[in-house]
């Protein structure tokens, strides 16, 4: 029997080689895998966060299918994109609901919805996002094992296997990384 991850691997190389239909006999493949790694974002999210799962995972897709310059090397590798495509999505939301409470298209709410508007998780995504592009740009590799882990939701064996490093090096930059940001993101609350 075929495992799934080498049937993965199978159609990403298929699909890297043109194989339209590829793409198509992937989805199913890869979907429980995507609504994980969704799910593990939004349960970070305001419980009143108006992006859902499913709309998450929806624009994950429409953005994993318009990769074309990507050469997807296996499972890992695809899996470590689409977790880097759904941060991008929830920051660039983030900085959107952030810019809009600062007077963009300004709306009229009254007082007790404004004090039910999830500003502070915004401000905590954004904050965290601020200090991991300082990290990468100290350590990329360890900026990417934290993406991985923790936006992504990767087990430690597959963001080795994206990385090519060992399980070792990957729990070793785990634990620098949490503590580096935790204290990146405490000076910036100063």
């Amino acid at each position: 029997m075929i495992s799934p991850d080498s049937d993965i691997t199978g159609l990403l190389v298929d699909w890297n080689n043109g194989d339209k239909s590829a793409m198509d006999r992937l989805l199913p493949l890869v979907e429980r895998e995507l609504h994980r790694l969704a799910h593990a974002y939004m349960r970070r999210e305001n419980p009143n966060h108006t992006l859902q799962t499913t709309a998450l995972i929806n624009e994950t897709y429409l953005k994993l299918v318009d990769q074309r310059r990507v050469q997807w090397q296996n499972r890992a590798h695809f899996f470590g994109i689409a977790a880097q495509i759904m941060r991008r999505i929830l920051l660039n939301y983030a900085r959107d609901q952030n810019r809009l409470k600062r007077g963009g298209k300004a709306i009229h709410v009254s007082l007790s919805e404004a004090c039910a508007l999830p500003a502070e998780k915004d401000r905590e995504i954004i904050a965290l996002n601020d200090a991991l592009i300082k990290l990468e740009a100290i350590d990329e590799r360890k900026a990417k094992v934290v993406e991985l882990r923790f936006f992504g939701g990767l087990l430690v064996e597959e963001v080795a296997e994206f990385l090519e490093v060992s399980e070792v090096t990957v729990l070793r930059d785990w634990a620098f990384a949490k503590a580096w940001l935790s204290r990146e993101m405490q000076d910036g609350q100063e």
